[in-house]
């Protein structure tokens, strides 16, 4: 207990007197910056996918738009969000002359990964929604576009609503990668005080404590918002 009791003090110096703390709250700030954004992107761009994955291939355009859709989807999961990060960070965005910090590509790259897996799990969403809602808005004359945005997605999206939270759990967690492209997030912060006192055990059981209490809000969130929806259709 005298040699934890020793490394704990290490870590109150270094978090309170060394101000560790204010390096610790711009990660924490960057951590869910992050994760919010990304989830934010993925979102728009898996909806935007899903919705061309559903539309009926009778014309041309939805055959490229769907084949295009099913590149990119193959693309973003089939490599590690951390190749990723690196491409864009260090080849892509040079090569095009974009200058933009670590924390503006991670936040982009999120929401471009995020979107190829909300955009299966929209999918998945949008055929759970019986068919005759979208028959029945087309029959009121309204386009198919209109009839997704205001019928089925919406619909779609309270289906899905705890699987888009564990995805944004996941987003969360992968965050700790975002070091590789210089963005201060937790890992670097904990990183910092565990190299400015030798030791990284309590730094490390702490910075996971976080991130324990960040999942258990998240799914304690999810759980309201669920109540919430259940409780406006017992309503409607």
């Amino acid at each position: 207990m005298g040699d934890f009791g020793n490394k704990w003090a290490k870590f109150i110096e270094i978090f309170v007197e060394k101000n560790g703390y204010v390096r610790v709250l711009e990660g924490l700030q960057n951590t869910l910056l992050i994760a919010v954004c990304g989830l934010l992107i993925g979102v728009v761009i898996g909806t935007l996918i899903a919705t061309v994955r559903v539309i009926p291939k009778y014309k041309r355009l939805p055959r490229v738009l769907n084949g295009f859709c099913s590149f990119y989807v193959g693309l973003f999961r089939g490599t590690p969000i951390v190749v990723q990060l690196l491409v864009f960070y260090y080849v892509l965005l040079p090569l095009l002359g974009i200058r933009m910090t670590g924390v503006q590509v991670s936040m982009m790259v999120f929401g471009l990964n995020s979107g190829a897996y909300i955009s299966e799990i929209m999918r998945s969403g949008i055929q759970s929604v019986d068919p005759g809602q979208l028959e029945a808005g087309r029959a009121v004359g309204l386009s198919f576009s209109v009839s997704m945005m205001k019928i089925v997605i919406p619909q779609a999206v309270k289906n899905i609503l705890p699987t888009l939270g564990n995805e944004f759990i996941a987003l969360v967690k992968e965050t700790s990668v975002v070091s590789f492209v210089g963005a201060a997030d937790l890992y670097v912060a904990f990183s910092y005080i565990g190299s400015n006192s030798y030791e990284f055990m309590v730094p490390y059981l702490v910075m996971a404590a976080i991130y324990i209490v960040l999942v258990m809000v998240i799914s304690l969130l999810v759980k309201i918002m669920e109540r919430s929806l259940k409780k406006s259709d017992r309503r409607n």
